[in-house]
């Protein structure tokens, strides 16, 4: 039995990414034993998935953590280690796993090129979106499958509306990727006037947002987001990973984006149309303020086009 060991530590965005290449490898070779090492939060992601035989958590602050998994590894000795992630971090991970066969990008896609050192196979993608590229790392040992709908199931966390709604989650990492919130509760107020639906907003508890009457708070941990997804009749997002939850599930819905570029990082699928005004700079630099680019983006426009996605 072939054993695999999939390195995707985080985060919420990227291990979504990444679960279209570890279902085309477990289509592949049904008889494989799959272990991903993860970061404990993002469990909740792929419980229930069936990609993976054993979901190991990996904590790097934690030196308990660190040594469970390092000793688990090594007595389990995987044949092949893939790393998705690309970093000195996971190539460690992938090394110190004793896998003989240890598989990642070429050191120009790689955030730290040399990392790569690390790796006994490489591959340059050429394809831009990530999870294109994940695609082509998997395709790269000669294995093909269809791509498949898949997702989480989470569970009920807060109170939701009983009607239809639609659901945003307003923070993202960097702030310089979010809206401002004054302009939901614009939406929040046209969805009520004109279609008879709540605009829910989740939010982690104890989550500063303003008082509203167009605003409905649903505060939850990851598998109530992953529960209200499913619950939600679409969705407006920015590039952060509740946006790529919504697209892996199917659910319609419209995309911010401003200074990352969707080409790249967007929803994969047709169900979400991506809105980013003309002219947007790209870059990934990590800003504490709301992107130009994303305040360019007015009320009006974004509404118009919920309004066509709805």
């Amino acid at each position: 039995m072939t054993r695999i060991l999939v390195v995707r530590l985080g985060a919420m965005g990227d291990i979504l990414h990444a679960m279209p290449a570890v279902d085309r490898l477990r289509q592949a070779l049904p008889n494989a034993e799959i272990t991903w090492v993860l970061e404990p939060r993002w469990m909740p992601l792929l419980a229930g998935t069936g990609l993976a035989n054993h979901l190991l958590p990996l904590d790097r602050r934690d030196l308990l953590s660190i040594w469970i998994a390092a000793r688990w590894l090594r007595k389990w000795k995987p044949d092949i280690a893939i790393d998705f992630q690309g970093l000195w971090k996971s190539a460690i991970t992938a090394l110190v796993s004793g896998a003989q066969r240890r598989i990642g990008f070429s050191p120009k896609q790689l955030r730290e090129p040399e990392a790569g050192v690390l790796y006994t196979d490489m591959l340059e993608s050429p394809s831009e979106h990530v999870v294109l590229k994940n695609l082509d790392l998997v395709s790269s040992l000669g294995l093909n499958a269809p791509l498949r709908n898949l997702g989480p199931k989470g569970f009920p966390e807060g109170k939701l509306p009983e009607g239809k709604f639609v659901l945003a989650a307003p923070f993202a990492g960097w702030k310089s990727k979010q809206w401002p919130i004054e302009r939901y509760i614009e939406i929040g107020k046209r969805l009520q006037q004109n279609h008879q639906m709540n605009l829910v907003l989740n939010v982690m508890p104890g989550a500063e947002l303003p008082a509203s009457d167009f605003l409905w708070r649903h505060e939850s941990g990851m598998d109530g987001l992953i529960d209200a997804t499913h619950r939600a009749h679409a969705v407006l997002g920015l590039d952060s990973g509740p946006l790529h939850l919504a697209a892996l599930l199917g659910k319609p819905g419209l995309a911010l984006f401003g200074p990352t570029d969707p080409a790249r990082n967007g929803p994969h699928g047709s169900t979400v149309r991506v809105l980013r005004s003309p002219g947007a700079a790209t870059t990934y630099k990590r800003d504490n303020e709301i992107s130009p680019s994303m305040m360019q983006l007015d009320t009006d426009r974004v509404w118009q086009t919920l309004e066509e996605v709805l």
